[in-house]
């Protein structure tokens, strides 16, 4: 004679499906710790690939020597800047900066400056301005590849030029701007302009040679 089984009461019934997720949980989250640990050398190695390339951009590394990411220092407005070196001298810091005021908000930029002042080279890295208009300030979307608008800046020192002077010539300055679309350009400028009188200015701490590792 069978004996008939008890059937499943609803409290066994909600621990066995509490563990059941509970295993299920364990397993998928170890697969995507795995997976990240599997693949994070492969993430940052891109990163750092991604830094270098708009790094290039703005100083090709045969002005320097240094391992350029390594030799970095974080501003006070929390934006990083990076230290080029040749045969141990100073030669260019490599900024970021932020330009508050675009059209459409704010124009990251990385810059390329000698100890002096004078912009080796500027990029837009990232900004929400007006497509058609405002992205002339980007090489890639400029109409002008022989001589994109953002290459007005090489070779020129603002810490030399007077203020006046350093403005889109609708102002009476020297860059030229897109008619209608004056407000990008005036906010990168300034930018840069604030950007590279600061390193002039502070220029002996951040060329300043980095701590190693147990110094005071």
């Amino acid at each position: 004679m069978t004996t008939p089984h008890k059937p499943i009461t609803a409290p066994k019934m909600a621990i066995r499906t509490a563990v059941i997720l509970l295993v299920f949980v364990t397993l998928f989250t170890g697969l995507l710790s795995a997976a990240y640990l599997w693949t994070r050398p492969a993430l940052a190695a891109a990163a750092r690939e991604e830094q270098m390339r708009l790094i290039d951009e703005v100083l090709p590394r045969s002005r320097y020597d240094n391992a350029l990411l390594e030799d970095s220092i974080v501003l006070d407005n929390g934006l990083t800047a990076y230290r080029a070196r040749k045969d141990g001298k100073a030669v260019a810091l490599v900024v970021e900066a932020v330009a508050p005021d675009g059209y459409a908000g704010k124009i990251r930029l990385l810059l390329a400056v000698a100890p002096g002042g004078t912009l080796f080279g500027v990029r837009v890295t990232e900004h929400k301005e007006t497509p058609g208009l405002g992205d002339y300030i980007e090489p890639k979307k400029d109409k002008n590849k022989t001589h994109p608008w953002i290459t007005q800046f090489d070779g020129t020192n603002p810490a030399e030029i007077d203020a006046q002077e350093w403005r889109v010539k609708k102002d009476g300055g020297r860059f030229d701007s897109m008619a209608g679309a004056t407000v990008t350009p005036r906010a990168v400028i300034k930018a840069v302009r604030k950007a590279v009188l600061e390193v002039v200015a502070h220029r002996d701490d951040l060329f300043a040679a980095a701590r190693k590792e147990g110094q005071p």
